[in-house]
């Protein structure tokens, strides 16, 4: 995340010109002095520090971005806007509720503007879907379903990560990807009125990794040695009913040998449907009823200079995007929140609610019952 940050800040001009405005790469923290000027002289950092708290007391910062695991992020956001500065902050949110509802309790009291990283909304595909559904393209929606499928976990002696500990990470796919998953329903479709789902872990048990780096896949792999126990889940699968009538499923996993980056989603209305899949990124399938009955199908739309975002990426349609033009994207965006003073979208607020989301289908897990949001 520090590498795709990093890269976002540095190409924004290159990529939106003029942008809203010009990031300076002031300061970077790491967990060690050492490894805080190592990120600074590869990621184009005027400076380094082995302390957070001396970027939250660094009068010249005005904004901070958080991009550390998810038991840190309450106490650096609530810090930082406590100091006045702008935030945005890698999804989730924070591990529980209660942690998001502090944070966005502090972002509204400093008045200051924050930002939750679910970035791949800004895939212009993603957002051209929200167009089409906002315009009453393919009607009132009826249907929605999602998957999000990796395999990096699916090898039980690939290492112990942080996001297989319930104290750092809060959960596992749950909050890891399913809120990716998540965030897509609440944009395309609306609020998520009720849930039923089933978390399910497979692997109990993980070597041990050595060093402080957290490597994932890249690590080793470890079949013998000190083992440390996971305690979160590995799946999440769940039907959804939205707040409009509309209802919906929803399955995630880090354990589906042969996905990697599987993020996909479908949308049924009225009057047609939507469909796209993140490993085809600049594709867009959709499907109208209204066409004559001898020309029906979906219809295959790449994205180009025509479609969302499209002005400051590629000049033709087709040439591809990556992973981090989406965060490029999220930083023009950002920038634009500050310039002018609007709160962006998705915000704390949206963390909060998924969130809050996320703890329904733990308890619906636990419970066999569907279990309702409330106000």
């Amino acid at each position: 995340m520090g590498k795709a940050h990093s890269l976002a800040y540095a190409a924004l001009p290159m990529y939106f010109w003029p942008p809203p405005a010009m990031p300076v790469r002031r300061v970077i923290a790491d967990v060690s002095e050492e490894a805080a000027a190592e990120a600074a002289q590869r990621f184009g950092f005027e400076s380094s520090v082995g302390d957070w708290q001396r970027v939250i007391e660094d009068k010249s910062i005005d904004v901070v971005d958080i991009a550390v695991p998810n038991d840190m992020h309450p106490q650096i956001a609530i810090a930082a806007a406590e100091a006045g500065k702008h935030i945005i902050c890698e999804k989730p949110l924070a591990r529980t509720s209660a942690e998001a509802r502090a944070m966005r309790d502090a972002v509204a009291k400093a008045g200051v503007i924050h930002m939750v990283a679910f970035n791949y909304r800004r895939t212009p595909a993603v957002a051209m879907a929200k167009k089409l559904i906002t315009e009453g393209a393919i009607g009132q929606i009826r249907n929605f379903r999602a998957t999000y499928l990796q395999d990096w976990s699916a090898d039980p002696n690939s290492p112990l990560s942080w996001r297989f500990q319930r104290a750092v990470a809060g959960s596992g796919a749950l909050g890891d990807i399913a809120t990716h998953a998540l965030d897509f329903a609440r944009y395309l479709v609306g609020e998520i009125a009720a849930v039923n789902a089933v978390l399910k872990t497979y692997i109990a048990e993980r070597p041990l990794q050595q060093g402080g780096v957290d490597l994932l896949a890249a690590a080793a792999k470890h079949s013998d040695g000190a083992k440390g126990t996971v305690d979160v889940d590995d799946e999440v699968l769940t039907m959804i009913r939205f707040e409009n009538g509309a209802i919906g499923s929803l399955e995630a996993t880090r354990n589906g040998y042969g996905r990697n980056n599987f993020l996909t989603f479908e949308v049924h209305g009225t009057e047609g449907s939507i469909s796209f899949n993140y490993e085809r990124r600049d594709e867009l399938e959709v499907f109208l009823a209204n066409d004559p009955p001898d020309r029906r199908g979906f219809r295959k739309i790449y994205m180009g200079p025509a479609h969302p975002y499209g002005d400051g990426l590629w000049p033709i349609p087709a040439l591809g995007i990556g992973y981090g033009e989406t965060k490029i994207i999220e930083c023009r965006d950002l920038m634009e929140a500050v310039v002018t003073e609007l709160l962006p979208s998705p915000n704390f607020e949206d963390g909060y609610r998924i969130a809050r989301i996320c703890e329904a289908i733990t308890e619906s897990s636990a419970s066999g019952q569907w279990v309702a949001l409330g106000d």
